[in-house]
């Protein structure tokens, strides 16, 4: 999902000086992006009342959002940027004020790029019910408190819902392109199913046509782990001095779900069984490499999320199923008319590649006939992340006259 990231790219070693200055200290109870903190590159589009699919009320909402390149005369050459789970709308641009990492996507969009801001003007919003300045969890009530636990419960169509008011917003009424990875993947298959009047051409990357069984089993253990952290104290955190809230919960969750993001061969070649350090982990108290990386990245994830705000976008990754009163999968993918890239991972094993077949199968204007584009990497799911030339190759594809 994926993006800076619910798919880390970051390197297992050495920890760098950025890294050492964002993890000095205590971890704050909450590392949503709050009002009052520096916006960065943020921009933002506030809405009024939103009924969830489940008949949950907000009585108004905002979605962050960023934008690179310039609208033309005729609106006709947005592109629209979805991220995955634990991402938000900083798609490029360096770390800074406001911007705990830096662009998730670099290598693809930009002057030049596979998506070429000379060209298209480029919309990424953080998703209804993140928290990197869209409406979540973290956000104020009416009641005058946080949301917590109370927030509604979101699906992707929510999601893709608050997006369609961002674009009718901006004056897009039809999206050049939507693309998407992971969850990202997710919304935009939605977006072309539910949507197809306002999707030109389509990209899913590394997404399921649904959301299955065994992918739900996934995400409730990573649930669970937040909820029974007792500093979780039944969503009601926010108050919690720094490290006083439900780190520890939070990092287990994201060490459950790095182990779906990168493939068997990916971490026994990095690490084989090397230690940490000096001391043997065979009883004497040292650690095998592979556990520091985990805990790292655990714990660096504490410092940018919302613990709320993970249940909330979860659980919605859980609603997706394209077919959904559609007459199912093949009935509501045959109604997308998007000029469609399906790409997948041939080591994922978050989201196996027979999904993006099916998908690539049901839509009727893909780029290679009924087979999804398999990329082999050994980094699994995380590989659409990381195998940029590879996707920057199959997007100029997709992205040309």
């Amino acid at each position: 999902m994926d993006w800076q990231t619910s798919e880390d790219t970051v390197p297992s070693s050495p920890v760098t000086e950025a890294d050492a200055r964002f993890l000095l200290g205590r971890p704050p109870a909450t590392g949503a992006w709050r009002d009052g903190d520096p916006a960065g590159d943020r921009l933002f589009a506030t809405f009024g009342e939103f009924t969830t699919e489940s008949g949950g009320t907000l009585p108004s909402f905002r979605l962050a959002y960023e934008t690179w390149g310039t609208l033309n005369t005729a609106h006709d050459n947005a592109v629209l940027i979805l991220h995955a789970l634990t991402g938000d709308s900083h798609v490029r641009g360096a770390a800074g004020p406001g911007h705990p990492t830096s662009g998730w996507w670099e290598d693809i969009v930009g002057p030049g790029a596979p998506i070429d801001t000379d060209r298209w003007f480029v919309v990424a919003p953080n998703m209804l019910g993140g928290c990197q300045g869209s409406t979540g969890p973290a956000s104020i009530a009416p009641s005058g408190y946080e949301w917590a636990a109370r927030f509604p419960y979101l699906t992707i169509r929510d999601q893709v819902s608050a997006q369609a008011l961002l674009a009718d917003r901006l004056g897009v009424s039809t999206w050049a392109a939507v693309v998407g990875g992971s969850m990202g993947g997710m919304h935009a298959l939605e977006w072309a199913a539910g949507l197809p009047s306002r999707v030109e051409r389509l990209a899913v990357l590394s997404a399921p046509p649904t959301n299955t069984a065994d992918q739900i089993a996934l995400n409730s253990v990573q649930i669970e782990a937040i909820r029974i952290d007792p500093r979780f104290a039944g969503g009601e955190y926010y108050d919690a001095a720094d490290g006083d809230g439900p780190t520890r919960g939070l990092a287990l969750a994201r060490r459950m779900a790095l182990l779906n993001y990168r493939s068997p061969t990916e971490l026994n070649q990095r690490f084989q069984r090397s230690w940490q350090s000096g001391v043997s982990p065979l009883g004497r108290g040292g650690r095998f490499a592979v556990e520091s990386y985990l805990d790292f990245h655990g714990n660096k994830f504490t410092r940018r999320f919302d613990a709320n705000s993970y249940i909330t976008v979860v659980e919605a990754m859980n609603s997706h199923d394209v077919g959904r009163d559609r007459g199912g999968v093949e009935e509501a993918l045959a109604a997308v008319t998007a000029r469609t890239l399906v790409l997948g991972i041939d080591s994922d094993r978050l989201f196996p590649i027979d999904g993006q077949h099916r998908i690539a199968r049901g839509i009727p204007n893909t780029l290679d006939g009924d087979r999804a584009v398999v990329l082999t990497s050994d980094f699994g799911h995380d590989g659409f992340l990381i195998e940029t030339p590879l996707v920057g190759q199959h997007l100029r594809r997709l992205l040309a006259d």
